[in-house]
């Protein structure tokens, strides 16, 4: 099977070709490297220079394929506030670009890397595929489009779709050409910033007070070679005509507190940090319903936050040296 990555050279697309590579898959990437990085195209795949935008690029990149895992998007929150017109074009037109390429090659095949960014702030945790949509910002508006996108499509064309929703994911993945890592300018996610914390640059926890066991938020956090499994497994279960919606997570979470001891251990020192304000909107617990990932796909996470914290640290170590 051929199987088009989408975003192939970001972050969890590279991880997810080679991983794709090493268990028999033949891989096409697409990516125009505009958060993507051309030393993470892997050795063994056909490699597209181009943007979702650009139709004969997206006709080229589909040349042969069976499939398709859509990672490639704009992803940043903050981002998605300030410029909501490139998430409405790159996300959602780009997909339906996408989309329309592979009616007219007959490929009816695609697993869409969405976002628990959909549900917005939920009314109650654990989340569950059933929790109401209202996302709130633009980024996760428009992975709640593409979804919309697909229901429709799967109806009116018969391609098998499923939606795999998720918070955060960490970790990397040591492929037989090295690690595959974070490396986001700006920097965004927790772990690596825990990790880069220092006296003069501390980390910065918001709020100290929340209703949970040790006052810090919880946040749901998924090892990025589960995630790449859960896509793997999601390939298998394709039905012509449907399209289904799932979420994956760690199904219980992780308080930032728990992150920084974490860290602590895999740096072999402590972590400065310094207490913050509250952030305007942020609940205490999100954490994910992963039950149906565990029916339906056969799925569960298998690496737990040490696992994430300790690869990320040797991956920064080794990228550094």
């Amino acid at each position: 099977m051929r199987v088009l990555v989408t975003g192939g050279a970001g972050y969890i697309g590279s991880a997810a070709v080679s991983i794709l590579l090493e268990r028999g898959y033949e891989v096409t990437i697409l990516d125009d490297l505009s958060t993507g990085h051309s030393e993470l195209v892997a050795p063994g795949a056909k490699f597209v220079d181009g943007s979702l935008l650009q139709k004969a690029a997206v006709d080229s990149a589909l040349d042969g394929v069976d499939a398709v895992i859509h990672f490639g998007a704009k992803s940043l929150v903050g981002e998605s506030v300030l410029k909501p017109e490139i998430y409405w074009n790159t996300n959602v037109n780009g997909t339906r670009i996408l989309l329309e390429a592979m009616r007219e090659k007959g490929i009816k095949k695609i697993v869409f890397s969405s976002s628990a960014a959909t549900y917005g702030e939920p009314k109650s945790v654990p989340i569950t595929e059933d929790s109401e949509t209202k996302p709130t910002n633009p980024y996760g508006a428009s992975k709640l489009a593409v979804d919309y996108m697909l229901t429709s499509e799967a109806i009116a064309h018969e391609i098998g779709a499923i939606s795999l929703r998720y918070f955060n994911v960490a970790g990397a993945y040591k492929s037989k050409s090295g690690w595959l890592t974070e490396n986001h300018n700006p920097e965004t996610h927790l772990i690596p910033n825990v990790l880069k914390a220092t006296s003069d640059n501390p980390l910065k926890i918001f709020g100290a007070d929340w209703p949970t066991a040790d006052k810090t938020c919880i946040r749901d956090y998924v090892h990025v070679v589960d995630l790449i499994d859960a896509h793997i497994m999601a390939l298998e279960k394709l039905v012509p005509g449907k399209h289904e919606i799932i979420n994956l997570g760690c199904g219980s979470g992780y308080s930032v507190k728990q992150v920084v001891d974490a860290a602590a251990t895999a740096v072999g020192r402590e972590i400065p940090f310094v207490i913050s304000d509250r952030r305007p909107g942020d609940p205490a617990v999100l954490i994910a319903d992963i039950s149906k990932a565990k029916s339906y796909l056969g799925w569960s996470p298998t690496r737990d936050l040490q696992a994430m914290v300790s690869d990320t640290w040797e991956s920064i170590n080794v990228t550094n040296r």
